[in-house]
């Protein structure tokens, strides 16, 4: 269903130009992986072509087949259960394609979409998107509301029969400081939480008026009140012995606050530490986002702005994860 000549043919003209050699990979030992996945990219994108019946069968039926073919690849090796987004590069693509304000936007949710739809397909139970920072409120309040506006819209499509968290059985959390929200926009998100709470096959963590220092504040806040309220109980019963005095230091200096008290009070307790996180534009910062949680984390960063990403630079990232996968397991247990 496709010619490897004209694919390398391909390749030489700059087709696979942002993008280095393949991992090491049992597989992909003679044919490049991504010749494979520029075909499948062309069949998703020609299915939704208006034509003639005959040829979008044609074109569905290679679909199929090409997608299963990379899904039986991808299998090989271990599936991350858990890829986190740094959607970077709407703004910006919006600007380099003179486009209206929020236009890359609303194109970068389309992309979000494919992500999330591939990512449900090859079996990630755990898929956490950066959506708006609590540092994103410094912006210019038009640019802000425009934004809220935005995502209040989105937020109430994804409890509609058809959307993709129904049609995959996807659970959604929306983690951060959501006090923060507008109230129409926390209300949507709280009716999205509920609709979808009996949801069991998959989770979709929206990080929202998130940072991750505040998550740690909010975490160390939380887990000190917890303690205080037991030392009161032991208190008024006359059990405490004097360690109302000291919040967090017990009576031969022992900390009483440990880490599993921490990580209880965590927003992202919903799910694991990411396996990979990628962030699009080239950058390599993590902004602010799952400081925590990502200290054994694969970073992918490829150069496409976020309307650009594809799944490509999906595939690209589970292959680099399946090469060091091994490598990061060790280190979790070091640490």
């Amino acid at each position: 269903f496709l010619s490897v000549v004209d694919l390398r043919r391909r390749r030489r003209l700059g087709g696979f130009s942002d993008l280095p050699s393949p991992p090491s990979h049992p597989v992909f030992s003679s044919l490049h992986p991504l010749l494979l996945l520029q075909e499948v990219a062309f069949c998703k994108a020609c299915e939704m072509e208006k034509g003639k019946d005959s040829r979008n069968t044609l074109i569905s039926t290679l679909r199929n087949f090409a997608w299963n073919c990379l899904l039986g690849i991808l299998s090989v090796g271990p599936i991350p259960d858990h890829i986190a987004f740094i959607m970077d590069g709407n703004r910006r693509y919006a600007k380099i394609h003179n486009l209206k304000e929020g236009a890359g936007h609303k194109l970068g949710f389309a992309a979000l979409m494919s992500m999330l739809r591939y990512c449900y397909e090859l079996n990630v139970k755990y898929v956490t998107i950066y959506a708006f920072s609590i540092d994103n409120f410094k912006r210019r309040p038009e640019e802000v509301k425009s934004l809220m506006e935005l995502i209040r819209e989105k937020i109430e499509g994804l409890i509609r029969e058809e959307s993709i968290v129904n049609q995959y059985g996807v659970r959604v959390h929306f983690i951060g400081d959501l006090k923060l929200l507008d109230e129409t926009v926390r209300l949507a998100a709280e009716k999205a939480m509920a609709a979808t709470s009996g949801n069991s096959n998959a989770v979709l963590s929206i990080c929202i008026a998130y940072t991750s220092t505040n998550e740690i504040v909010n975490a160390v806040q939380q887990s000190c009140e917890e303690k205080w309220d037991e030392f009161r109980i032991l208190d008024s019963c006359g059990g405490a012995y004097g360690l109302t005095r000291y919040v967090g230091i017990g009576e031969n200096g022992e900390n009483l606050i440990g880490l599993e008290d921490i990580e209880r009070h965590m927003y992202m307790k919903v799910g694991p530490a990411p396996d990979i996180v990628i962030r699009t534009s080239g950058e390599t910062r993590l902004s602010n986002f799952l400081l925590w949680q990502s200290g054994c984390s694969f970073l992918y960063s490829p150069s496409a702005l976020w309307p650009e990403i594809d799944l490509r630079h999906l595939v690209w990232a589970v292959l680099n994860f399946q090469r060091d996968q091994a490598y990061m397991e060790k280190k979790k247990k070091i640490l």
